[in-house]
């Protein structure tokens, strides 16, 4: 089903639809994914593509948390009780207690 910009939706075995999107680039930035791609053992050039796109998405969700944190206001002291605390009941539920 093609989209504006291009971009048509292939529907992939497991009931996910994936977007195909052509993109242009100068030679000297196909060389450059060409050669991320043999050195990284990525299937093919889509795949680098994505991953470059996931750690962006991760990267500007990362900052999100960042700035939410920075406006928050100050850090409460917590007393090392607390953390004992939270370390045993991680520890029970990793156990299936």
């Amino acid at each position: 089903m093609p989209l504006p910009g291009g971009t048509l939706w292939q529907s992939l075995p497991s009931g996910r639809c994936m977007a195909t999107m052509n993109i242009s680039l100068p030679d000297e930035l196909k060389e450059f994914v060409d050669q991320q791609v043999l050195e990284h053992a990525y299937g093919s050039s889509s795949e680098y593509l994505r991953e470059l796109i996931r750690m962006q998405r991760d990267a500007q969700s990362l900052r999100a948390l960042l700035l939410d944190g920075a406006e928050s206001g100050p850090a409460v002291a917590m007393e090392a009780d607390f953390f004992d605390s939270m370390r045993a009941r991680a520890r029970q539920r990793a156990a299936g207690k």
